[in-house]
């Protein structure tokens, strides 16, 4: 686990809690102190702070999705609503706003880590999950592998967050089924842990301009306005 922040009583404290819930830490002050060790040794989850000396955490992360999908959630400020907004566009898992309590974030880092977590080998997907013999999930151009959280379009591979991914199978799961986006939080986000729905849709445009930059033609995620989404295989 790595924190980063520049907050020394933050680090310390979050640190000490992760710790006494059996997570091995590390600790950084800055990004541009914490980029060259996530590169090099990526942890199973980071925790960023957004506003940071010399690297902030827009550009950490910036830099760090061009050959990494590190699962990733924000610390942000309550009052900075556009960072929440950039940050889960720029492919943040999830955001939390301080003050925040402890227990919240440590939710979050569960559920997160869970779902990162390989599904073994002869798990059963679940009753009536529409998935080919081998587990695959195939629509048309699109094909998952949740095993191993692979994604092609048209054989293309479409690197996927693992928030991205679990959004992107809900809807694949059923075509043409609207999904609510309360739905799709629920897949994405489980154990009955909050998530403002603005998430959705900025897990969504982000989805859409990943498939767009190996098919400028995708529209196979469609929008019902008032209503949700829905995946289209045709």
């Amino acid at each position: 686990m790595a924190l980063v922040d520049d907050d020394r009583n933050i680090l310390t404290t979050l640190s000490i809690a992760l710790q006494a819930e059996g997570y091995a830490t590390r600790v950084y002050s800055d990004g541009e102190a914490a980029l060259a060790a996530l590169q090099s040794n990526p942890p199973d989850l980071a925790v960023f702070d957004i506003k940071m000396p010399r690297m902030d955490g827009m550009e950490l992360l910036q830099r760090l999705r061009a050959d990494s999908d590190l699962p990733v959630i924000f610390l942000t400020s309550k009052d900075q609503e556009e960072d929440e907004e950039a940050g889960l566009a720029m492919g943040a898992d999830d955001y939390i706003a301080k003050p925040f309590s402890q227990r919240l974030l440590l939710a979050r880092i569960r559920a997160i880590l869970r779902r990162a977590a390989p599904v073994e080998e002869g798990h059963d997907p679940a009753p009536g999950a529409p998935t080919a013999a081998n587990g695959l999930i195939v629509r048309g151009r699109l094909s998952m592998d949740p095993a191993r959280h692979q994604v092609t379009w048209d054989g293309d591979n479409v690197s996927l967050t693992v928030t991205e991914f679990l959004i992107l199978e809900a809807l694949a799961q059923r075509p043409g089924v609207i999904k609510s986006r309360n739905q799709l939080m629920d897949a994405a986000y489980p154990d009955d842990i909050f998530v403002d729905d603005r998430t959705v849709d900025s897990h969504i445009k982000r989805l859409r301009r990943k498939f767009r930059a190996v098919d400028p033609g995708f529209g196979a995620i469609e929008t019902l306005y008032g209503a949700g989404y829905s995946f289209s295989d045709g």
